[in-house]
């Protein structure tokens, strides 16, 4: 069920009752359209924010209660928690996100001394890969900067949801969601160096194109996947380089570098690990020039290739995935397809010209089903702002 902001704000009060206004925000999902598995190896990325996210009522209490309640997950009715006792605990599920933003501002000297009352609703398809606990986490951090009157940058509200997850919920991810969701801007993607947070924004103009995310319906768990054992393959391979090459992280690597030090890589799995991590942050610095260049079509061929080192040497795609790249690259009038975040299921991005839309929907949907049983959801989406707070006229 979709909710208009009207219906979020009625739905808070018969939750938690009448009294002073709750106050009500928003927190994007992400996609990234190149630069993938190298926010935590130093190298760049090239995110957006979505205008489909995470929403959120919140009013403050005068006890140390946090009290949450989601509409996505009904069954797990009423959350309640205490600001003395914030600890994972898996029959607390989707709640240990926001948790961990709490967690994770008193470890950073932001102490809360109230609790709240909290009413999330979310339209980002769980699973999708397309960062919904990112989404969660920039919104709690927001809601509780604005609610409780902390002064706190946007910059540092990614990073406190970034150390939560890391640290609270055991998923070792890099800045990037994080920070795509807290500093999106309308219509533009952020060219972000991971390593020193330095970023520009830039225009994405497609012109007779669409962004266009393919859901596999395969859904990831990156805790449970093989995304921390590639994060600690990067590790291993950095440690051997560091033994020939003064580097900090593999991202200071230029390919010609890489290939000239690579031997001191004795794994050969370790090897290709950092192969992708080398490559492909080159491959994302070149493809944000040659969009400013106005060149779509480069930058499409670029995403090809990048889909092919996540399969081939990160190893972090799937079978589903693999073939909805495939099926968008025969397609005219597709400039480039890939997999995106994290990977081991979710979702592919493609850039499609206009009149090509309707038939890569039918073509892809067709050859999905065909080869896998599974049915193939389909978002033409739009590139909107970074998490704040809502108007009330604004409708889901």
């Amino acid at each position: 069920m979709e909710y208009t902001l009207p219906q979020l704000k009625e739905k808070f009060y018969e939750l938690f009752g009448e009294g002073e206004n709750g106050k009500m925000y928003f927190a994007p999902g992400r996609v990234n359209l190149i630069g993938e598995h190298t926010d935590y190896n130093g190298g760049h990325v090239f995110p957006c924010a979505l205008t489909i996210g995470t929403y959120g009522v919140i009013r403050k209490r005068a006890d140390k209660l946090l009290k949450f309640y989601s509409l996505n997950f009904p069954q797990d009715g009423m959350v309640t928690v205490s600001l003395d006792h914030l600890v994972p605990e898996e029959a607390d599920g989707w709640t240990n996100y926001p948790k961990g933003v709490v967690w994770a501002f008193e470890k950073k000297g932001y102490m809360i001394e109230n609790g709240a009352d909290i009413l999330i609703y979310g339209d980002i398809p769980p699973g999708s890969g397309l960062s919904s606990s990112a989404s969660l986490e920039v919104l709690t951090g927001f809601m509780l900067m604005d609610t409780m009157g902390l002064n706190i940058s946007m910059t540092e509200l990614a990073l406190l949801g970034q150390y939560s997850e890391n640290h609270f919920n055991g998923m070792n991810c890099g800045i990037m969601d994080q920070f795509a969701s807290a500093m999106g801007k309308k219509n533009c993607a952020i060219f972000l160096d991971t390593n020193t947070l330095q970023y520009e924004y830039s225009p994405i103009d497609l012109k007779d194109a669409r962004i266009i995310i393919t859901n596999s319906k395969v859904k990831h768990s990156l805790v449970s996947s093989a995304y921390n054992d590639r994060r600690r393959e990067c590790e291993f391979a950095l440690e051997q380089l560091q033994t020939v090459t003064d580097i900090q992280t593999l991202g200071d690597l230029t390919i010609q570098e890489f290939e000239q030090y690579k031997d001191a890589i004795t794994d050969d799995v370790r090897r290709k690990r950092a192969k992708h991590a080398v490559y492909e942050n080159y491959r994302t610095i070149q493809a944000v020039e040659a969009l400013k260049e106005n060149n779509i079509e480069s930058f499409g061929s670029m995403m090809n290739e990048a889909h092919i080192s996540m399969r081939d040497d990160y190893e972090a795609s799937c079978l589903e995935t693999d073939i909805l790249a495939e099926l968008a690259w025969d397609i005219p009038g597709v400039l480039g397809s890939r997999i995106t975040g994290g990977g081991f299921g979710g979702c592919t991005v493609s850039i499609v010209k206009n009149e090509a839309v309707e038939e890569f929907k039918k073509l892809v949907y067709e050859g999905y089903l065909e080869r896998t049983g599974n049915k193939a959801e389909f978002y033409v989406v739009d590139i909107g702002d970074g998490a704040r707070c809502l108007e009330e006229e604004r409708e889901i």
